[in-house]
């Protein structure tokens, strides 16, 4: 019997023994997910098959050959798993052994190839109670970075017993991009939107060598489509190769604005063998679709033989590269052909296997081999040697058999009795009990297993010193009969199951059946298993239709089975669906309420099936169906529906999806918005945006906005973005420029800034601010205009006067707005210009700045006097200097000194001493403290004036006053007054000098500005007070005094400032007054009681009385006009006329007149004019003409609607016109309303009245033109109104009325109405 294989710790891995007969057992495969664990670092699956029970031997000839084996097994991480025998799996052979996993479920089929070597053996243990195991190695390998080379595993070595274990080698298909499709599915549908023409070129395939580059090339027209399609790359037809990009796979697109033709690139760079394979590409756009194949051929170059290194074929590839830590096993697979191999320095190999299995790890780390678990797994298949014990005599049985509740006996024989023997149970060290006795006879040493239960079933071994022997122990359960039989049950759903059945066994171990597959009884399952001595029940709390079916119970010996039938109740809808209008983003939730409550269902979205994923939740709760969308997209609108499982009625509802706008200024990818370019050159804006539906653009600087049909500054919008275009840059471009998007969802604003670089403006022309003999300081200031980008310094260029050749004085940029020109010629005038350097560019010249000639200072003044003194102040006055010289004079400068202030200096004279060759040790003390009069400056910058009045100085102090002359080239000497000045004012009387045309009335009109300025003296300063009538004056006028004058300011005078005004003037008791009369005068008032005194002839006499308001103004005049009662066309007939009554003459004999006076004054006309109540008619002399009296008839009637409105139906597009018919007299005012609003200057509609008919035409009417229209008649005696309602068919899309620019309002509130028409049509169908 063959010694079971242990795993390293210390558990039996494989346990392998003949059976009865020599015949292959059938072969059943199943995953346990309680013994499934994920594997952390390799991608290898394991998965451990076990075989029943042979029950029936079968010949050696008839014995089946081995066949494929195609396992499914289900992952999305590489996981290890243990795979327990429970029944068979019918499967088809698969050609060539490669499968590819279907894109639905992450399951991959594999190939099982089954190898044995069936050899005779004896034991001791009935080979019909002995479970055969078997080991299948899934390697699946996942690429990183796109590059991972596939390995086949090695055939498995013989067991060290002779007999080879039955072995499962399983070969996936790899590729580093993604695996294919499995040929069983290729027919079938897959649930993509119908295809259209959508690719313009197709990418084509190719043939390429092993390290080579290729790429594919698709293209997409964009001229009908209102945003970017979606593409996708496919390798087979599920793998999915954009999340595979990297170094050698790119994914590019591109758009070209002018051809409209969006470019899709996939580009496959260093292509291995493995890349080879057929290839998708997909195209989506809303409900187009559009897709193709193509292959790449991937060729090999042949490579000469290489010899076979174990530790770098272990090691993983390019380690410290961007792909470091992929396995790669090619130098193993390549040259596995070549028998003689290189044997390298050192055999790893026979290091492994005479090293303890401790010490893998360290020698793994020694020989640079990373993949340690990879090299064990080869070491375990290695044959291994047969060495003889040294401790035992005889070793353990490789398998005991016995039956449950018996006893068992497991005997060594010790080579050496004095040996220490411990006895191990699955790794744990087992102690003497009642249950395991341990007994001596001679070397033999016997461990007795009592009572034997199925926890026994496990691998036990024994150590002597440093060896080890093992063994494992199967455990025979007696069978279990039924004792009661289940039976048929008949219910309906969400009822309540149980199935009863009975055996012959307390806590036996059953298996609960339903159509031949094991019942799940998890803690999630909805089944529920139940077990009380014998009798164990089945219980299914609410029951569906998918209960229905044939349930067995299994027992070791036995079957029971029965029928259930779960049919349906009858369908009741609670709560229908409701169409719904998301904004995108935002959650999606739809849910009914159906009776009965169990009742599963599918969902459909435009008659597709909706399958849960990631983005879509469905779930049912109760009598609750919901389908909820956490975050909504575009994709998600559509009609859904919701289908009850085995019922015929379904429920629907419609989905909306809007986006509100969004401007996506992050594209610009510019700091702080901003975008900087160079004047003259073009610019050309491209800012995405987004929204749906598509939004309304406007382009706006300032509050204008910016047109498409712009000549040089334009704004363009596309379906995916907008742009703004500014072919000649300027200046004035610069400025921030607002994006405004609107939909239906809401709209969205964002700024950018166009900064416009330019040369910087020439700077002012520069100030010469000193000058010497041969040298001047000169200072300017910076341009004010710096171009948009900073000055970086100045060039500076001097010429003579006379001369037309400029200098540069520097090569370097000056950094400060100050310089120095030296080495100047004395006496000779210079002129210096400035240009401003910016990174644009340096700008133009600087206007010359004043000529100056580098000369010396000028004289001291002359004749220094005093002119005044006040408390504070004392004015001096002077001549000019006696020679000034070419530098001219710039100015003076003041100061003075109170007596009796002194200031003390300190000079140092140790420096002075030290640069004289004296040492300082000889003079002890060399600083000099000396006392000074204090001169203060009395003025801060020059004066050019030879007087100067020199403020702030303290009451009564004595001072002395010193002024110097100041030019280019400095100060002169000061001319200083001989004796001090004493600081006090001497009184003098206050007097007004009133101007000459302020000694009369000043008279101004109303709203005309009034200053008045009256000078006065007086010292110290007079006290100035204004009145008005003896009362202080309004706040409305202001007053502003100095020491000389008075101000009065009035902006917008009126009538009421007009009055006698008393100006005082007071200095300590003495008092000046003067009047000022002012004269506020406006338009007079219309004359009073015009009317017609006589009519003679051709003459009328006219009379009036003067206007109540003369718009305090004399009246001057009066202007007559005349109208002729046919036209009321007014002729003036005198101007200028000064009394109040007059004879017009000269009137057309026939005529009726009426005749109208305005008033003048100096300030005008009258604003009206009063007119006559009666009329003048001229008759003809000696004629009268008696008219005979005649009854009048009344023929005023209210309105009425002889032919009201009709109701009328329009076709969107043709003009519709509503005509109705109204008498009334007089005639009345008709007004056309719309929903009860007036239509009012729209130019959609024209009214006409003709005769009593009045008729609205609509022109190109559109779906939210209709409602209810209304003709309102109205005159004096009353008004009337009809309504008529008009529907126009044939609607427009939202899209078509964003175009046509109508208001988002009226948008919103025509999809209402449509919505209402629809839903009552709809209705109204149902009824009938």
């Amino acid at each position: 019997m063959p010694e079971p294989t242990k795993k390293d710790d210390g558990q039996p891995e494989e346990n392998v023994a003949p059976v009865s007969g020599d015949a292959p057992s059938e072969n059943s495969v199943e995953i346990t997910p309680k013994e499934a664990k994920v594997a952390t670092k390799d991608t290898e699956v394991i998965v451990t098959v076990t075989e029943p029970e042979a029950a029936v031997p079968i010949p050696a000839a008839e014995a089946p050959q081995p066949q494929p084996i195609i396992i499914v097994v289900t992952e999305i991480e590489p996981v290890e798993g243990e795979v327990t025998d429970t029944g068979p799996i019918v499967t088809e052979p698969v050609e060539n052994g490669h499968n590819e996993p279907e894109p639905t479920r992450a399951e991959k089929l594999v190939e099982v190839t089954e190898v044995k070597e069936e050899e005779p053996s004896t034991s001791k243990v009935p080979a019909s109670s002995l479970k055969k195991s078997a080991k299948t190695i899934v390697t699946p390998l996942k690429d990183k970075d796109d590059d991972v080379t596939a390995s086949t595993p090695s055939p498995p070595p013989p067991a060290e017993n002779g007999s080879t274990p039955k072995k499962l080698s399983i070969d996936l298909p790899m590729w580093s991009l993604g695996d294919g499709l499995p040929p069983e599915d290729i027919d079938k549908q897959i649930d993509t939107p119908p295809l259209s023409t959508l690719l313009i070129e197709r990418p084509q395939g190719g043939s390429i060598t092993v390290g080579g580059d290729i790429s594919f090339v698709a293209k997409v027209e964009a001229k009908d489509l209102l945003r970017k399609p979606t593409i996708k790359w496919f390798k087979g037809k599920w793998m999915d190769l954009a999340s595979k990009t990297g170094k050698h796979l790119q994914l590019k697109e591109s758009f070209d604005r002018f051809s409209k033709i969006h470019t899709f690139e996939m580009h496959i760079i260093k292509a291995k063998e493995n890349y080879a394979g057929n290839y998708r590409c997909e195209v989506t756009y809303k409900d187009k679709f559009d897709s193709c194949s193509f292959d790449l051929e991937v060729k090999e170059i042949p490579e000469g033989s290489q010899s076979i290194d174990i530790r770098s074929a272990f090691k993983r590839s390019s380690e410290g590269q961007d792909d470091a830590g992929e396995l790669d096993f090619s130098g193993l697979l390549k040259h596995r052909e070549h028998k003689q191999e290189e044997t390298p320095d050192v055999d790893v190999w026979e290091i492994l296997k005479k090293a303890r299995p401790d010490e893998y790890e360290k020698i793994a780390f020694t020989y640079g081999i990373t993949d340690l678990r990879g090299l064990l797994k080869r070491l375990k298949k290695t044959k291994k040697e047969e060495k003889k014990s040294e401790a035992f005599a005889k070793r353990l049985d490789p398998a005991y058999q016995a039956d449950k509740g018996g006893k068992i006996r497991l005997i060594v024989d010790l080579a050496d009795p004095t040996v220490e023997l411990k006895w191990y149970k699955n790794g744990q060290e087992i102690r003497p009990t009642p249950k395991y006795i341990f007994e001596h006879k001679g070397t033999q040493r016997i461990m007795v297993i009592n009572n034997c239960q199925m926890s026994d079933d496990a691998a036990y071994s024994v150590t002597a010193g440093e060896e080890k022997c093992t063994t494992e122990l199967f455990v025979k359960e007696l069978p279990v009969n039924i004792v009661k039989e289940l039976e048929p049950v008949k219910t309906t759903v969400n009822e309540r199951i149980e199935l009863e059945c009975e055996v012959s066994e307390e806590g036996a171990k059953i298996k609960w059946m339903k159509n031949g597959v094991e019942v799940p009884t998890g803690v999630r399952s909805r089944y529920r298993v139940k077990s009380e001595g014998t009798k164990h029940w089945l219980i299914i709390d609410d029951a569906s239709k998918d209960d229905t079916g044939t349930y067995s119970l299994m027992a070791t010996g036995g079957t029971s089975q029965a029928h259930v039938q779960v049919d349906l109740k009858p369908l009741k809808i609670l709560m229908d669906l409701q169409s719904v209008t998301v904004l995108l983003g935002q959650p999606l939730k739809l849910n009914c309420e159906i009776y009965p409550g169990n009742v599963p269902g599918r969902w459909y979205k435009n008659g597709q099936l909706i399958q849960p994923n990631d983005h879509i939740n469905i779930f049912h709760k109760t009598k609750n169906h919901n389908l909820d969308i956490e975050s909504s997209t575009i994709h998600d609108a559509g009609d859904y529906t919701f289908v009850p499982e085995g019922y015929t009625q379904t429920l629907s509802a419609k989905v909306h999806i809007i986006d509100p706008p969004k401007v996506h200024l992050e594209a610009l990818n510019v700091q702080d918005n901003t975008v900087t370019i160079v004047a003259g050159n073009k610019l050309r804006l491209e800012i995405p945006i987004s929204g749906e539906p598509a939004p309304r653009v406007v382009w706006m600087k300032g509050e204008r906005v910016i047109l498409d049909t712009g000549s040089r500054v334009r704004a363009e919008t596309f379906a995916d973005h907008t742009s703004l275009t500014i072919d000649v840059t300027e200046r004035e471009d610069t400025g921030n420029y607002k994006i405004v998007l609107q939909n239906e969802a809401g709209e969205d604003t964002a700024c950018v800034k166009v900064k416009v670089v330019d040369i910087p403006d020439p700077p002012e022309a520069p100030l010469v601010t000193d000058v010497g003999g041969d040298w001047c300081t000169m200072t300017w200031e910076p341009p004010r205009y710096d171009g948009g980008s900073p000055i970086l310094g100045y060039f500076i260029e001097r010429k003579k006067k006379q001369s037309s050749r400029w200098m540069r004085l520097n090569f370097d940029l000056c950094k400060e707005t100050t310089f120095e020109p030296k080495k100047m010629i004395e006496g000779v005038p210079y002129e210096v210009r400035i240009f401003a350097v910016n990174a644009i560019g340096v700008s133009k010249p600087s206007e010359p700045s004043k000529s100056f000639i580098p000369l010396a200072v000028t004289s001291e003044p002359t004749m220094l006097v005093v002119d005044d003194v006040t408390d504070n102040t004392v004015t001096m006055k002077w001549r000019p200097p006696d020679t000034i010289g070419a530098a001219g004079l710039d100015g003076y400068q003041i100061e003075y000194c109170i007596e009796g202030s002194k200031t003390t200096h300190i000079y140092d004279l140790r420096k002075w001493f030290s640069t004289g060759g004296c040492s300082c040790h000889f003079v002890p003390y060399a600083i000099l403290y000396f006392t000074a009069d204090e001169w203060i400056p009395a003025n801060k910058e020059l004066t050019e004036k030879t007087r100067y009045t020199i403020t702030g100085l303290p009451v009564e102090a004595k001072i002395l006053v010193r002024v110097k002359a100041i030019n280019a080239a400095g100060a002169s000497a000061p001319r200083t007054t001989q004796h001090s000045i004493l600081v006090k004012e001497v009184i003098e009387p206050p007097k007004i000098r009133i101007p000459r045309h302020l000694k009369q009335t000043y008279i101004r009109k109303v709203g005309e500005v009034v200053n008045l300025v009256v000078p006065f003296v007086g010292k110290p300063r007079p006290k100035v007070n204004w009145l008005k009538e003896g009362q202080p004056i309004e706040q409305t006028i202001s007053i502003r005094n100095s020491d000389c004058d008075s101000i009065m300011f009035i902006r917008k005078a009126e009538r009421k400032h007009s009055g006698k005004y008393e100006l005082s003037v007071q200095v300590e008791n003495h008092i000046d007054t003067a009047m000022l009369d002012i004269q506020i005068v406006d338009l007079p008032g219309p004359p009073q009681a015009v009317k017609i005194e006589e009519v003679w002839g051709n003459n009328v006499a006219l009379d009036w009385s003067p206007p109540k308001d003369s718009g305090n103004a004399p009246i001057t005049g009066y202007t007559i006009q005349k109208a002729d009662k046919k036209t009321m066309e007014w002729y003036t007939c005198v101007e200028h006329y000064h009394r109040t009554c007059i004879t017009i003459s000269d009137l057309v004999v026939g005529n009726e007149y009426f005749f109208r006076i305005y008033s003048e004054n100096m300030v005008g006309l009258s604003e009206n004019a009063t007119a006559t109540k009666d009329s003048a008619l001229i008759v003809k002399e000696g004629l009268q003409l008696k008219n005979p009296q005649y009854n009048d008839r009344d023929f005023t009637e209210p309105p009425t609607f002889t032919q009201p409105l009709i109701n009328t139906f329009a076709i969107a597009g043709y003009n519709a016109t509503l005509n109705c018919s109204v008498r009334a007299n007089p005639r009345p005012k008709v007004i056309w309303m719309k929903n009860k609003i007036t239509i009012i200057d729209d130019p959609r509609y024209r009214m006409f009245s003709n005769q009593g008919v009045c008729t609205l035409e609509i022109r190109k009417p559109s779906p939210f033109d209709g409602g209810v229209y209304t003709c309102k008649a109205v005159n004096d005696l009353g008004e009337a109104h009809v309504d008529c309602k008009l529907e126009v068919k044939g609607g427009f899309t939202f899209f078509e009325l964003m175009k046509r620019g109508v208001p988002l309002h009226l948008i919103d509130k025509y999809m209402n109405e449509s919505k209402t028409s629809e839903k009552s049509e709809s209705e109204k169908k149902g009824s009938n």
